[in-house]
């Protein structure tokens, strides 16, 4: 009796560990992210693998934005914590360094080739960390999202490989068709002005001249001379559209507005980009591809592109 109680015992054992197993695999892993962007890449390669959770939503700005309490409680009760690097997230870095002895933190642009990376006056020795606005190097910090992922649950990495490839894919059509509608541009109008330098990798790519009032961090100042200088531009080259920012205040490119009109040369606000920060969490313009698929589109458009009415694939909101 003894030993039929002690073989049914270890029988119910052994069932149950491959049950305990598939449920440990099948529980999501706990994400953290700080940009909207690599939330979205985080998303899109984890799939139904992960809960993610961005710390800065649409319309904040990485470059100020500091810890809050919430936001500490999130990360040390992470499975794995993603931010982007090259001193984006300025104020944070301290921070992620003591979380780093303690729990899974990757800075997932940090690793990118320094070859492939702009580097600027306003910081010695640091690079413009605005990569997401090239696809073609975004495609490099999605695989970074992928090993990270792979790293912390590696008993999913086909499922993370295959979604990854998917969302890799995408990217390139996007690419395509930024390529495709840029390319549209008449040359005089190839200008591109912004309220800060973030736009840099995305002039490299789609050959467009990028000019910021800011430098490629809004802790920058622009100064008056800065501002003038930039009106004396806008008359001299007969520039007819500048572009505004969802994170940044609009303050100096009214500035820019009303300094050009005092002079006789009427500048539109060719509209509102996505430089920082993604569009509204659950709309397309707030996932990656709809973030550039947008700026795509109204960049064009602006400066003298027949472009589509909705975008790449009909989806941007109307009256973009």
């Amino acid at each position: 009796m003894i030993l039929r109680r002690t073989l049914l015992i270890a029988t119910l054992f052994a069932l149950a560990l491959p049950l305990a197993g598939r449920a440990i695999a099948q529980t999501p892993l706990k994400v953290v992210a700080t940009t909207g962007m690599i939330a979205d890449a985080a998303r899109q390669v984890g799939g139904d693998l992960v809960e993610v959770q961005a710390l800065m939503g649409p319309g904040v700005d990485p470059h100020s934005y500091r810890q809050t309490r919430t936001d500490i409680v999130a990360m040390t009760r992470a499975d794995l914590v993603l931010w982007h690097g090259l001193y984006l997230e300025a104020q944070m870095e301290d921070f992620f360094g003591d979380l780093a002895r303690k729990r899974n933190v990757v800075a997932v642009a940090d690793g990118l080739p320094r070859d492939l990376l702009r580097g600027h006056d306003d910081y010695e020795n640091k690079f413009d960390p605005h990569v997401w606005m090239s696809p073609d190097l975004w495609k490099l910090v999605v695989e970074q999202v992928q090993a990270a992922l792979t790293a912390t649950r590696p008993e999913a990495a086909g499922e993370f490989a295959a979604n990854a490839a998917a969302h890799l894919a995408g990217l390139d059509a996007l690419a395509s068709y930024a390529e495709q509608n840029m390319a549209q541009i008449p040359a005089d109008n190839r200008v591109l002005l912004t309220a800060h330098d973030a736009f840099g990798y995305f002039g490299e790519r789609f050959d467009v001249e990028v000019l910021g009032i800011q430098g490629i961090s809004t802790e920058s100042e622009a100064g008056l001379n800065r501002i003038s200088a930039l009106v004396d531009l806008l008359v001299a080259r007969k520039i007819s559209a500048v572009f505004v920012e969802s994170s940044v205040s609009d303050r100096n490119m009214r500035a820019l507005v009303e300094g050009a009109a005092a002079r006789g040369h009427e500048v539109l606000v060719g509209g509102e980009l996505y430089s920082d920060a993604m569009g509204a969490e659950g709309t397309y313009e707030g996932t990656y591809i709809g973030m550039i698929d947008h700026n795509v589109t109204i960049i064009a458009s602006a400066l003298g592109a027949d472009v589509p009415e909705r975008g790449m694939s009909g989806k941007l909101s109307a009256g973009f």
